[in-house]
C-alpha cells in the first residue's frame, strides 16, 4: 500500500511541474493532507535568470542644481540606487502575475503620481492565472512612485509603487 502511495505522490509531483512549466510559474507549493499525521508538503520550483526590472519614476523632473552646491546633488544619489522595497511606504506585489494600472484597456489608470488613496481603495490589478487581483493601498497617503510598467511581470514582493 506504501507503493501505491508513492507512485501517487509521484504523478502528483510531475503533474505539479508541468503546471509550473505551462503557466510560466517560478515556484508553487501545496500541502497534501491524507489523515491524521499523514501528510505530503510538496515545493516544485525552478530556477530563471533574474532580470532587474526597471524603475520608473512619474514624477514630475527636479529643478536643476545649481554649480555651487554639488554637495546635495552627490548625497542624493546614493538614495537614488537604494531598493524601492526597502522604503516603508514600499507597496508590494502579494503574488507572481501581470500588472495592469486601469482596469481596462482603454479607461484611466487607478492612481497616478501625485493621488491621494486611502487604505484600501484599489491601486493596480496583479492578473494571477487569468484571476484579476485588485491591491488595495495598504495605508492612506499620496502616490509618490509608480515602480511597474502597465503590463509587466513581477514576481512576489516586487516593490510597486510608494506611497507616503
Amino acid at each position: 500500500m506504501t507503493e501505491k502511495t508513492h507512485d501517487a505522490d509521484v504523478a502528483f509531483i510531475k503533474a505539479l511541474a508541468e503546471l509550473l512549466r505551462d503557466n510560466d510559474l517560478t515556484e508553487l507549493e501545496v500541502k497534501r493532507e491524507y489523515g491524521k499525521d499523514d501528510q505530503l508538503d510538496v515545493r516544485v520550483s525552478r530556477r530563471q535568470e533574474v532580470v532587474q526590472a526597471p524603475t520608473y519614476n512619474y514624477a514630475a523632473p527636479a529643478a536643476p542644481a545649481s554649480a555651487a552646491a554639488p554637495a546635495p546633488a552627490a548625497a542624493a544619489a546614493p538614495a537614488a540606487s537604494e531598493d524601492p522595497a526597502d522604503h516603508p511606504g514600499a507597496v508590494t506585489s502579494p503574488m507572481v502575475g501581470t500588472v495592469y494600472l486601469q482596469p481596462e484597456p482603454t479607461a484611466p489608470a487607478f492612481v497616478k503620481v501625485g493621488d491621494k488613496v486611502s487604505e484600501g481603495d484599489t491601486l493596480l490589478i496583479v492578473e494571477a492565472m487569468k484571476t484579476m487581483n485588485h491591491i488595495p493601498a495598504p495605508k492612506s497617503g499620496t502616490v509618490k512612485r509608480i515602480l511597474v510598467e502597465d503590463k509587466a511581470a513581477v514576481e512576489y514582493g516586487s516593490p510597486l509603487m510608494i506611497i507616503e
